[in-house]
Parts: structure tokens; C-alpha cells; sequence
């Protein structure tokens, strides 16, 4: 049975959210909060995992199980590079900003901080490269 949102409990769809870390950051760690001063919603929480794990899966388990709906990571990346036709465009930036999916969020998250760091070690590679081949080239102040 499913509490009302208006009580302040979790219902039992997000709390299968918060199972599978699909949920914003912020409900994340309030239903965290719950669960370590409630018994009766980690209980519920045990019955959720034994019912999935019962085999009874819906299609919209399914989909949002295997994440079905989430851009590839070379999508993400083509995204963060401005490469991706306009209707993928679209779905994509729908999906990190309205559906806020908490998974493709840490991915591009990742893909910025790989970008940053390439980045990086080229500048430091160029510099070193310039520097080696200017060595001959410096004459000594007279």
C-alpha cells in the first residue's frame, strides 16, 4: 500500500526510485534521513527489493531497470561537444534536465571532468614540446 506524498512518506514508486538512485539529489537524501529513523519504511523498502527479485517484472520495470530511455554515453559526450542532431538534442537535454536522471547526470559529470583533464595534460604536453624544441633556439643575453 502506497502512503500519500501529502504525509511526507515516500511512496512506494519512489521509493523504488530511490532504490535505483533515480531520484533528484535532494529526495535522494531525505528518503535516506527516513530510512534510518524508520523501521516501518525499511520494511517496506525490504518488501519492495523481494518483490522485484520474485521475477514479476512489469515492461515499465523493465525500462527503467535496463534504463532504456537513457542516452548512450557517446551521446552524452556528443552532447557535451554540441554534436547531436536537433531532435536528439532535444531528447537528451530533456532527459538530463526534466527527467533529471540522476545516472546520465553523473556520466556527463564524468565525461566534463575526462574533457578537463585531456585538456590539461595536451596544454602541458604542448609546452613541454615547445620548450624542447626552443632550447638551441635561446641565445644567452650578452
Amino acid at each position: 500500500m502506497e502512503d500519500s506524498p501529502a504525509s511526507g512518506e515516500p511512496t512506494d514508486a519512489e521509493l523504488s526510485a530511490f532504490l535505483d538512485e533515480a531520484l533528484a539529489p535532494e529526495r535522494l537524501a531525505a528518503i535516506e534521513t527516513r530510512l534510518r529513523h524508520s523501521e516501518a519504511l525499511r520494511s517496506r523498502c525490504a518488501a519492495l527489493l523481494t518483490q522485484r527479485d520474485a521475477g514479476g517484472f512489469t515492461l515499465g520495470e523493465i525500462w527503467r531497470r535496463y534504463r532504456l530511455s537513457c542516452p548512450t554515453r557517446e551521446e552524452l559526450g556528443s552532447w557535451l561537444v554540441g554534436g547531436l542532431a536537433d531532435d536528439r538534442l532535444d531528447y537528451v537535454r530533456s532527459h538530463l534536465d526534466v527527467v533529471g536522471c540522476a545516472l546520465c547526470r553523473a556520466s556527463l559529470a564524468d565525461l566534463r571532468e575526462e574533457a578537463t583533464q585531456v585538456n590539461s595534460t595536451q596544454s602541458a604536453d604542448r609546452r613541454r614540446r615547445f620548450f624542447q624544441s626552443s632550447v638551441g633556439r635561446l641565445r644567452p643575453q650578452e
